[in-house]
C-alpha cells in the first residue's frame, strides 16, 4: 500500500471559493484504493457550515515552534465518503467569516504556520506519506521544509513531494526579510536560485524549486507557462525544470453534474432523448428569468467569474453587436464592478434577450448548462476551466478561445470531416470571437443535424476524475520507484 497525502487550503464539501477545492475533493476518491491510501489535510476554518464542524472530532493537540514563539496546533479529523480528513485548527489563523483575508501579510504567515503544522503533526496521526501532494502557493513551504527542518528526523526521510500550479498568477510573496523572520528558513533558502524572485520571497517559487514533481491542469497550459506571456515571471524556472513538470487535465463529477439524475433541473435528459427533452429546460430558464419565450432563438450562457481573465473585456466590446442576431444571453457570476453593471446595462437595453444575474447560485449554474444551447468562454488564459466540462456533459455546445484547458478539452467543429464538439478561435480578439459565434449560429440554424450531431459528440467525451486519476496514479508510482 502506497500512502500518499493532500495538503490544500481549501477542499470540498469542507470549504469551497473555487475549482481547487473541487480538485482537493474529487480527485483522492477517484483513486485506486487496492493500492493507495490518500489522506487530506485542509486547515479548520471557523466559517466552515455547522454541518460540516459537526462531522469533525477532536484527535489531539500540541505546540509547536513558529514565528519566534510557540503556536497551538489542534487537529480534528473527519471521514467523508471513505477518505480521512486531518483538519488543522488554530483560531488567530482559521477564524474570521471567510477563508482568505485580503491582508497578503497575513495570509502568507498563516499558510507559513499551515505548511509546517501539516508536517509536524504527521507522527502525531501515525500516517508517514510517501509522496505529498501539494496545491498552490499556499503550501509552496512544504518542499521546502521537507528539504530543510524535517530532513533530519527519520520519519521523513525518502518523503517525496509534488506540486501542483492551479493558477501560476497567485505565489505569495513579500519582502525576504520579513518571510524569512517568520518562517525561521536560513539565508541560504533565500537565493535566486530557490525562494528569492525579483528581490521579494515567493512561497510558490520555493514549491517548484523544491519539489520531486510538478504538475499543472492541462498540457497546454504546461507549455503555455514556460513562456513570458504566461510565465507570470517564472517562465524561466519552468524551463528549467521542464523534465519534471507534466500536464493533468482536471475532471469533473459526473455523479453532481449529470444531466440524467440532476435534481435542479426541469427535465432530466440524457445522451439519447435530448432532442426532444433538453427543449424543455430552456423553456422552463426563459420563463423564470424573463426572457422571450422563444424556442428558436439560440441561447448563450456565461457562467463565471466577471474578471478580465476570462474575456469580458471581448465580450463588452462586441455586445452590442452580437444583441443585434437572433440569440439570447444568460450571464450568471460577480466579479468586477465594470463588467457587472456592463451586463446590467444590457439586460435593461435589450431585456427579454439578456439576464444578467449578478450574484452565485449552483442551482442557477445547473439550469444554465442544461438549457443553453451553446457556451461562452473566450478567457485570456485558463489553466484548465471547468465550465466547459459542465457544458459538455449537458450537450451545451462550448464556444471558447484555443488556450490552456479549453485548447485540450474542446475540439473545433470541423463541417467537412463532420468532426469537434464545440467552436473556438485562436487570437485573444473581440471580432474573432464574434466570427466563432456567428459561425456557431450559422450551424445552428442551418444544419441542426449537424449542430445535433456536435451535442452527440459532446456528451459522449470523458473528462470524469477517473481518467485524471489514472495518470496520477502513475506519477505517484513513478515517484516513489
Amino acid at each position: 500500500m502506497k500512502n500518499i497525502l493532500f495538503v490544500a487550503s481549501e477542499g470540498v464539501p469542507f470549504i469551497k471559493t473555487g475549482g481547487l477545492a473541487d480538485v482537493v475533493g474529487s480527485l483522492p476518491k477517484c483513486i485506486d484504493k487496492e493500492y493507495f491510501d490518500v489522506r487530506v489535510i485542509i486547515p479548520r476554518y471557523t466559517c466552515m457550515k455547522p454541518a460540516m464542524q459537526e462531522k469533525c472530532s477532536y484527535f489531539h493537540h500540541f505546540y509547536m515552534d513558529f514565528n519566534w514563539h510557540e503556536e497551538y496546533v489542534g487537529i480534528l479529523q473527519a471521514e467523508v465518503e471513505g477518505i480521512k480528513y486531518y483538519l488543522i485548527d488554530n483560531e488567530k489563523y482559521f477564524g474570521g467569516f471567510k477563508p482568505y483575508s485580503d491582508n497578503a501579510l497575513f495570509e502568507i504567515e498563516k499558510y507559513a504556520y499551515f505548511s509546517k503544522a501539516a508536517l509536524a503533526i504527521l507522527p502525531v496521526i501515525g500516517f508517514r506519506p510517501d509522496v505529498i501532494h501539494c496545491h498552490d502557493w499556499q503550501t509552496g513551504l512544504i518542499p521546502v521544509y521537507l528539504k530543510e527542518r524535517f530532513a533530519g528526523d527519520e520519519f521523513f526521510r525518502g518523503i517525496k513531494s509534488v506540486m501542483t500550479i492551479h493558477n501560476l498568477k497567485f505565489q505569495g510573496k513579500w519582502d525576504v526579510k520579513t518571510v524569512q523572520s517568520i518562517t525561521g528558513l536560513p539565508d541560504y533558502y533565500f537565493a535566486p536560485d530557490k525562494l528569492e524572485a525579483y528581490k521579494d520571497a515567493n512561497l510558490l517559487k520555493g514549491g517548484l524549486v523544491f519539489a520531486d514533481a510538478i504538475t499543472t491542469v492541462s498540457n497546454t497550459y504546461a507549455e503555455e507557462i514556460k513562456t513570458s506571456f504566461y510565465g507570470e515571471g517564472l517562465d524561466g524556472l519552468m524551463n528549467a525544470r521542464s523534465g519534471d513538470l507534466r500536464g493533468i487535465v482536471n475532471g469533473i463529477d459526473y455523479t453532481d453534474f449529470n444531466p440524467e439524475t440532476d435534481p435542479y433541473i426541469e427535465k432530466q435528459y440524457d445522451a439519447v432523448n435530448f432532442r426532444k427533452e433538453k427543449i424543455k429546460n430552456k423553456r422552463a430558464l426563459q420563463k423564470e428569468l424573463g426572457l422571450n419565450q422563444d424556442d428558436k432563438a439560440m441561447m448563450i450562457g456565461i457562467v463565471s467569474r466577471l474578471t478580465d481573465q476570462k474575456g469580458l473585456d471581448l465580450i463588452a466590446y462586441v455586445m452590442d453587436e452580437l444583441c443585434q442576431d437572433n440569440v439570447q444571453i444568460v450571464v450568471l457570476g460577480t466579479g468586477e464592478e465594470r463588467y457587472e453593471n456592463m451586463f446590467r446595462h444590457f439586460a435593461w437595453k435589450y431585456s427579454g434577450k439578456v439576464s444578467a444575474n449578478i450574484y452565485y447560485s449552483e442551482e442557477l449554474s445547473h439550469k444554465i448548462y442544461a438549457a443553453c444551447d451553446a457556451f461562452l468562454m473566450p478567457s485570456l488564459f485558463e489553466p484548465c476551466g471547468l465550465s466547459q466540462l459542465m457544458s459538455l456533459r449537458y450537450g451545451t455546445v462550448p464556444i471558447v478561445r484555443e488556450t490552456g484547458g479549453l485548447k485540450d478539452t474542446v475540439e473545433p467543429y470541423n463541417e467537412y470531416e463532420s468532426k469537434g464538439t464545440g467552436f473556438s478561435f485562436t487570437n485573444y480578439n473581440a471580432h474573432e470571437m464574434l466570427d466563432a459565434i456567428r459561425y456557431a449560429e450559422k450551424i445552428y440554424y442551418d444544419k441542426k443535424r449537424e449542430w445535433n450531431k456536435i451535442i452527440d459528440r459532446a456528451m459522449a467525451v470523458d473528462f470524469s476524475w477517473h481518467v485524471s486519476a489514472l495518470k496520477y496514479q502513475e506519477m505517484y508510482d513513478w515517484l516513489i520507484g
